[in-house]
């Protein structure tokens, strides 16, 4: 079993990584939409993304978990691990030159 919490936990910072360098899934469509079309710096853009998206998932998974759809020992354990990607790719995003 601690076998598995590891695995959560790495599953999470890696998730949290790629969503802080890359601004999740805005980071395909919103970041690129507001520095092209908007004039937003890359580093505003991914910020501005993940804010975005943070209501939306808040909405999103109340829906799920209003029917029951939702497995809060992995959102506890997957959840930890993000916490500790978001920032470590967030730091990352920082030093990359922006174009």
């Amino acid at each position: 079993m601690k076998k598995k919490v590891i695995w959560y936990v790495a599953t999470g910072a890696v998730a949290g990584l790629v969503a802080g360098f890359l601004g999740i899934g805005g980071g395909i469509i919103l970041v690129p939409m507001m520095v092209a079309l908007l004039g937003l710096s890359e580093y505003k853009a991914h910020g501005t993304s993940l804010a975005i998206i943070a209501p939306i998932s808040i909405i999103g998974a109340t829906v799920y978990a209003v029917r029951g759809d939702i497995n809060w020992t992995f959102v506890t354990a997957i959840g930890a691990g993000s916490i500790f990607g978001v920032i470590a790719g967030a730091k990352l995003m920082m030093k990359m030159p922006g174009f």
